[in-house]
């Protein structure tokens, strides 16, 4: 989620306890188990990200660039793709939580929390 909310993929960074370790095309793993509650900071993170990136979508933003080695979408295209792309994730983990341990959460229609 991180790299597709950046304008400019080719200079991302994630925040500094994450790695680049999944753009490695040799499946490299990260040097470590990342906690429960880092995962659910960068959640919000990226929650936030996305929420300002919207916010903030004007006709010029929306029209510009997106660009790395594989993509050129339009900044809304790119913001579409990656919703998509969370959600196609959402749905396999929660496919392997019904069929693993037969319990996954429920369908959340809207979130609690402000932004």
């Amino acid at each position: 989620m991180d790299y597709y909310f950046t304008f400019e993929p080719n200079s991302f960074t994630p925040p500094s306890l994450f790695t680049l370790s999944e753009f490695d095309p040799a499946g490299v793993l990260p040097d470590r188990v990342y906690s429960k509650s880092e995962l659910l900071s960068y959640l919000q993170h990226n929650r936030q990200k996305c929420h300002n990136l919207i916010a903030s979508m004007t006709d010029e933003v929306a029209n510009s660039r997106w660009i790395n080695e594989y993509k050129d979408y339009s900044v809304f295209e790119i913001t579409l793709y990656n919703m998509r792309h969370v959600q196609h994730h959402t749905a396999k983990l929660n496919l392997l939580l019904r069929q693993g341990i037969k319990n996954a959460p429920n369908w959340v229609g809207q979130t609690k929390e402000n932004l």
